[in-house]
């Protein structure tokens, strides 16, 4: 949604590698975004589905394969966007104290020492780390890294204040503590900025601190969906509303193939994916999940499941994900329901269940099957995994790939499709399935 007062605008931005053949890898599909002034924006989307990537070519830091960055209007390249960036890992230098921290970007500024000194102690004042300044990294807890990381960044009076994951390697309570402390500065307009631009894999954080939510797609990452949320602050967890958003994005992200109607005033834009991406999930934790609702009646909300097993968004999503693949699961207005085949799965003896996820994973895995008619057809049933791992360089960066790959062979080896061996790097059709097809012949 652009706008003639963004601060900072992307116009068809998009991000893809060129490979040793001539074919792309997309990361990034043509995307318009806008950092509107005076609005905290979250930007969410699955894990590798290139949120990161889209930060860094937001600040500069990173060139897009094509489509423009602008800053007020004015095209990034050549300029020095007045931002900064809080990291997930801290980013602090060890070597150096908390003030000498907080100092280091305005020495890099040039400023002089007496006025760079006392911006310091000013931002560490207001973020509530005044008595720590000449402590080291090494003595402070994960939150007052993180708070030293808050520090330095404002210390530059930043238009807008980027944040990569800042709260996703400390603990539930810290975590919780920073998302407060951080609103209460920015709602009391104690922050030297205008924007705050938040890239996120939790979806109640989203909600619970955004004025606009984004939530990506993947491969490659496209805009789903891109909405105001039309609450004051202090939010309230419990309102129906809350749990209405909530539950909206939480269907986008497990659904991502379905044209999903937006909540009254909502506005989504969905786009499928071109190729269907396998979860990264065991089978053990599918199995699990479903034991879970079995104990729960067979059905249970997304949002309150996550939050009572104390897992993160990218920790339940892929297992949810995989199960619904299997149709083990399905997923309607943000709850999670077993089906009949998942029940059965779960309640089989060990052997029932690898016959029931070999049938589910054979007919709903497109690789899997390939690779199955594949090993039939071979004399000796082998083929290296290198075959298959080209087909999926086709679709896929080269890490991811191989990621792929590992999970098919995971799925595959449990549900007896096919045997692994590492050191040789092939895979082998199960004896059993071997003389099945010699019965055959």
């Amino acid at each position: 949604m652009p706008s003639v007062e963004a601060i900072v605008e992307a116009e068809k931005v998009e991000k893809f590698y060129e490979q040793p053949d001539g074919r792309r890898i997309e990361v990034i599909a043509p995307i318009d975004l806008a950092i509107e002034p005076n609005k905290i924006i979250a930007l969410l989307g699955p894990s590798g589905c290139g949120k990161s990537t889209l930060l860094r070519i937001l600040t500069g830091l990173a060139r897009p394969s094509a489509g423009e960055v602008l800053w007020h209007g004015n095209p990034l390249d050549g300029e020095q966007p007045n931002v900064a960036i809080v990291f997930q890992s801290f980013a602090l230098f060890p070597w150096l104290t908390v003030i000498q921290n907080v100092e280091a970007p305005l020495k890099a500024k040039g400023i002089e020492p007496d006025e760079r000194h006392n911006r310091a102690m000013q931002i560490l004042d207001t973020v509530g780390l005044d008595g720590f300044e000449t402590a080291y990294p090494k003595e402070l807890s994960g939150g007052m890294k993180q708070r030293v990381g808050f520090a330095r960044a404002m210390v530059v009076e930043p238009e807008v204040l980027f944040m990569d994951e800042p709260f996703s390697a400390l603990d539930v309570l810290t975590a919780e503590n920073l998302r407060g402390e951080l609103m209460e500065l920015w709602v009391n307009k104690k922050m030297p900025t205008r924007s705050i631009f938040i890239v996120t894999h939790n979806i109640d954080e989203a909600i619970l601190l955004a004025d606009r939510v984004i939530v990506l797609g993947r491969d490659p990452a496209r805009i789903r969906a891109d909405f105001e949320v039309d609450m004051v602050h202090p939010r309230d967890r419990k309102s129906l509303r809350y749990v209405e958003l909530v539950d909206y994005v939480y269907k986008v992200l497990t659904q991502p193939k379905s044209d999903l109607p937006p909540p009254h005033d909502i506005k989504g834009v969905p786009g499928p994916s071109k190729y269907p991406r396998l979860p990264h999930a065991r089978p053990g934790g599918i199995a699990g999940l479903l034991e879970i609702l079995i104990d729960r009646n067979g059905k249970d909300d997304l949002y309150q499941l996550a939050d009572e097993l104390t897992m993160e968004v990218d920790d339940l999503l892929p297992i949810v994900e995989a199960a619904e693949l299997l149709e083990f699961a399905i997923v309607r207005e943000g709850d999670v329901e077993i089906t009949q085949e998942g029940r059965e799965f779960a309640e089989a003896d060990i052997l029932t269940r690898k016959m029931i996820f070999r049938k589910a994973a054979l007919e709903h895995v497109p690789l899997l099957k390939q690779i199955d008619t594949a090993l039939r057809r071979k004399s000796d049933g082998a083929l290296p995994d290198d075959f298959f791992e080209d087909v999926l360089d086709e679709h896929f960066s080269m890490d991811e790939a191989r990621r792929q790959l590992d999970t098919v062979i995971l799925w595959g080896r449990y549900g007896e499709i096919f045997d692994y061996d590492a050191d040789a790097g092939r895979l082998v059709l199960t004896e059993m399935e071997s003389e099945r097809d010699s019965a055959g012949a």
